[in-house]
């Protein structure tokens, strides 16, 4: 088709791709003299209404959109020719290669450049995202993503708008299955496409370009991409990629801007990578790729507990003498009464020997494994509650308390000093670890550290 003329304008340069009922075009706009880049929609034998739907969505969604790295739009004709039949989409023309064929290319892209590509790529999707109604993209990978060779200025653009949803569309009616196997979130396999799932293929995308290797060869777990053997990226930015790769809606970041503001602004764990076990704590931490249990040991004695078994020796002292006395004592049904009149006293004498006990001997266990995750307490490896377990699939938070909490009393706002904790939540339900002043504040940040880094969730303070 080179040097042949379209809509009685564009004059055909180069083909520039091609694929099955497709043709992407460079071509010249006589009118202008100006490059233009012309998309090809033909009625081939492989046609179908699918593919005219998406085409003429691609040409509406870029009438409406305007912004520096993105095409606009420029025409659209339909083509009535010997030898061809379709439909033509014209759009401006972009001077720039693909990530894709830089790769190809030899080029190496550093940490840095990954994640500039990143940002810029972010601030298109709060754009398209923002707009009413949200334009999601559905098919972010290598390919579509342009770059300028200048290294130092180089200038990102997010092409090929063919597989693009608007929300309005998707709650209107039905939702064609497009994407590109290794890019596309699970979610959109299901027909679901919400602005979250674009963050899972720009972090793919990502991925790819790191690694070099397409994310569909990269070992998977639990539907996860496992590719931080395969390079040498700094702690936090591996646990940002796995937060934008997570298959889970729930844990993968909820918008573009967020994450924008998690990569300029490194969750806590990122300052606090120094932190290690406090001195002379009795904490039991073990922990490799498939589990992590942490084991607190008992609170030990205290002026309170030195007190309460003294009361306690005294008070059970009493008890046995004033049964005693009832039982041999005192004629039936006499003793009989006062029998069951000491029953109270007497399990408020085992309620304080089991407070002693607790404080003495029991031990809190937290085990998180790759499937489930269960708090126990135990005294003796006797496990006297049923331990609570819930599949770690579903963890959605993980917050450390302060130590201070404001309160209102009347008109006045009061400051309460509480014992620290962390609490990791899934759902309504909170598994808690450090209540009751079991744990000292420089405990607590190191097991929330560790606890991040091995859940991959941000640490936020409540």
């Amino acid at each position: 088709m080179v040097n042949q003329i379209l809509g009685n304008r564009y004059e055909v340069q180069q083909q520039l791709a091609k694929k099955s009922g497709r043709r992407t075009l460079l071509a010249r706009d006589l009118t202008t003299q100006e490059f233009v880049v012309v998309k090809l929609l033909s009625f081939s034998s492989d046609f179908e209404w699918d593919d005219l739907k998406l085409f003429q969505r691609e040409a509406e969604i870029l009438k409406t959109v305007t912004h520096p790295a993105i095409p606009r739009y420029l025409d659209y004709f339909e083509l009535d020719a010997s030898h061809f039949k379709g439909f033509a989409l014209v759009q401006t023309y972009l001077p720039a290669k693909s990530l894709e064929e830089h790769l190809k290319a030899g080029a190496i892209f550093s940490e840095s450049d990954v994640k500039q590509i990143a940002t810029e790529l972010l601030e298109i999707l709060i754009y398209l995202h923002g707009h009413q109604p949200p334009v999601i993209h559905r098919d972010i990978k290598l390919s579509n993503i342009l770059l300028t060779n200048s290294k130092k200025n180089a200038n990102v653009y997010l092409v090929d708008f063919g597989s693009v949803q608007t929300l309005a569309a998707r709650e209107g009616g039905t939702m064609t299955i497009v994407g590109t196997y290794g890019y596309m979130p699970p979610e959109q396999f299901g027909d679901r496409a919400v602005p979250a799932s674009d963050l899972y293929s720009l972090g793919a995308t990502l991925i790819t370009l790191a690694t070099g290797t397409h994310p569909a060869d990269l070992p998977h777990r639990d539907g996860r991409i496992q590719f931080e053997q395969a390079t040498t990226l700094s702690a936090g930015f591996r646990r940002w990629l796995r937060r934008m790769t997570e298959p889970s809606l729930d844990r993968r970041f909820t918008s573009a801007r967020q994450a924008l503001h998690a990569l300029e602004q490194p969750i806590i764990n990122d300052t606090a990578l120094t932190i290690s076990q406090p001195f002379n704590s009795k904490v039991i931490l073990h922990k490799d790729t498939n589990v992590l249990e942490i084991t607190l040991p008992p609170k030990g004695f205290s002026p309170e507990i030195i007190g309460l078994t003294l009361f306690a020796v005294a008070w059970n002292s009493f008890i046995v003498v004033w049964t005693g006395f009832a039982v041999l004592v005192a004629p039936f049904p006499v003793n009989l009464f006062f029998t069951l009149f000491s029953l109270p006293f007497w399990g408020a004498g085992a309620g304080m020997v089991w407070q002693i006990l607790s404080n003495l001997f029991q031990h809190v266990r937290l085990r998180i494994d790759q499937e489930h995750i269960s708090l126990s307490h135990e005294i003796f490896s006797w496990r006297y509650r049923r331990p609570r377990v819930a599949p770690t699939q579903r963890i959605t938070k993980l917050e450390r308390t302060s130590k201070f909490v404001s309160i209102f009393n009347k008109s006045e706002r009061d400051r309460v000093e509480i014992a620290p904790q962390i609490n990791i939540w899934i759902g309504t339900q909170k598994y808690e670890l450090g209540a009751h002043g079991l744990l000292t504040e420089p405990e607590i940040d190191w097991l929330a550290r560790e606890l991040s880094e091995w859940l991959e969730l941000p640490v936020t303070k409540e």
